[in-house]
C-alpha cells in the first residue's frame, strides 16, 4: 500500500521545513510527498531541495486560488494508492503511517482522519487554541479524538482518502471555507466508508493569534450554513450549540445589570474551563489562555453562524465571508 502526502502551502516555508522533517523520520517509509505551492511571495523551493535526498518529492508551483483546490492540483500530480493530506503546520509522528498501515489491513476503509495535538515545545497561544479546538467544553471533544454520534467526517488537516473515492467525487469542490466538510460530505453520500482512527494523531501548530483565531471560527461558522443548504440534513443539534452559547451569554450580560448573581454563570464557565485546561495541560498560563481561547472560539463561531442565518436563510442573499483573507495565510 504506497500512500502519497499532499501538502498545500502558501508563504509557509518554515513551517514546511518541520513537516517535511517529521516525514523523514517515519518509521513505515513507501510513501511520497506532492508539495503543491499555492501562489506564494515566499516560496519553499529552497526547503523542498533540502529533502530531494531524504524523501520521494513533487514540487510545483501554481496561482493562488486557496486550499481545496490547490489539493486537487496535488493529487493530479500524486501516484498513491492513498491520498494523505496534511496542512503546512502540521508535525507527524514517527509511527503515524506504521499506525494507518495497521488500521487500513485489519478495516479497510475508503476515507479516514485523525485528530491533532499539541507538543510541549508549542507556545502557550498554541497549547490554548489546541485546547478549544479539542476540548469537549467547547467542540464536545469531538476533533480530540473521541466517537462521534453520527459519521465521522475527516478534516483536510489530516485525511486519507482512496484514490478511487477521491476520483469518484470529483475531489474538493470550489468552498473557501468548509471545503474539507464538503468534501466528507459528498464521500459519505456517495456511499464511502469513513474512520477516525485515533492513533493517526498529528500535531497541529496553528500559528496564530487570538484576532485571526476569530477570523477563521467566524468563517466557519458562516460556512456550516453554506454547507447546510449545499447538503440538506447535515446540520445538527451540535451545530447551533455555539450560537445558543452566544444569545444566551449576551442575554445574561444584559440581565445582569438588574440581577448581578448572574454573572457568576460565566465565571463559572471560565472557570471550569482554567481548571481542566490546567490539568490537560500543565500549566497554569495556558489555563488562563484557554479561558480566552474558548470564548473566542465559541462567539466567533456563533456570531458567524447566526449571521449567516440573517443573511442566507432569511434575506436569501448569496455566499458571503465576513474577512476577506487568505485561509492558510
Amino acid at each position: 500500500m504506497k500512500f502519497s502526502v499532499i501538502i498545500p502551502v502558501y508563504n509557509r516555508p518554515d513551517e514546511l521545513d518541520e513537516l517535511l522533517q517529521s516525514l523523514t523520520e517515519q518509521s513505515f517509509s513507501d510513501f511520497e510527498v506532492v508539495v503543491a505551492e499555492d501562489g506564494s511571495t515566499k516560496k519553499s523551493d529552497t526547503v523542498v531541495k533540502k529533502y530531494k535526498k531524504r524523501l520521494q518529492i513533487i514540487y510545483f508551483e501554481k496561482s493562488n486560488s486557496g486550499p481545496g483546490l490547490t489539493r486537487n492540483e496535488g493529487a493530479k500530480k500524486a501516484t498513491g494508492d492513498y491520498l494523505v493530506f496534511f496542512d503546512s503546520d502540521c508535525i507527524i509522528p514517527k509511527d503515524y503511517f506504521l499506525n494507518v498501515e495497521d488500521y487500513l489491513t485489519k478495516y479497510p476503509i475508503d476515507a479516514f482522519g485523525g485528530p491533532d495535538r499539541a507538543l510541549p515545545t508549542f507556545t502557550s497561544i498554541q497549547k490554548a487554541i489546541n485546547y478549544s479546538m479539542t476540548s469537549f467544553f467547547t467542540t464536545g471533544g469531538i476533533r480530540g479524538g473521541k466517537k462521534s454520534m453520527d459519521k465521522f467526517h475527516p478534516r483536510s488537516f489530516n485525511l486519507g482518502v482512496t484514490r478511487e473515492a477521491f476520483d469518484s467525487i470529483g475531489g474538493y469542490g470550489t468552498m473557501r471555507f468548509g471545503e474539507d466538510v464538503d468534501f466528507s460530505l459528498r464521500l459519505l453520500a456517495a456511499g464511502f466508508s469513513t474512520a477516525l482512527i485515533t492513533d493517526a494523531f498529528v500535531y497541529h501548530k496553528r500559528r496564530t493569534n487570538f484576532r485571526q483565531f476569530f477570523k477563521q471560527v467566524s468563517n466557519s461558522g458562516i460556512a456550516r450554513i453554506n454547507l447546510h443548504l449545499g447538503h440538506p440534513g447535515s446540520l445538527k443539534l451540535v451545530h447551533l450549540l455555539p450560537s445558543a452559547f452566544v444569545v444566551c451569554m449576551v442575554v445574561i450580560l444584559l440581565l445582569s445589570f438588574f440581577f448581578p448573581v448572574l454573572l457568576l454563570i460565566p465565571l463559572m464557565y471560565s472557570l471550569l474551563v482554567f481548571i481542566d485546561s490546567c490539568l490537560k495541560n500543565k500549566s497554569i498560563k495556558v489555563g488562563l489562555f484557554s479561558i480566552i481561547a474558548s470564548w473566542v472560539q465559541l462567539f466567533g463561531y456563533g456570531s458567524g453562524f447566526l449571521v449567516a442565518v440573517w443573511n442566507r436563510l432569511i434575506l436569501k442573499k448569496g455566499e458571503f465571508k465576513v474577512f476577506e483573507k487568505k485561509f492558510y495565510k
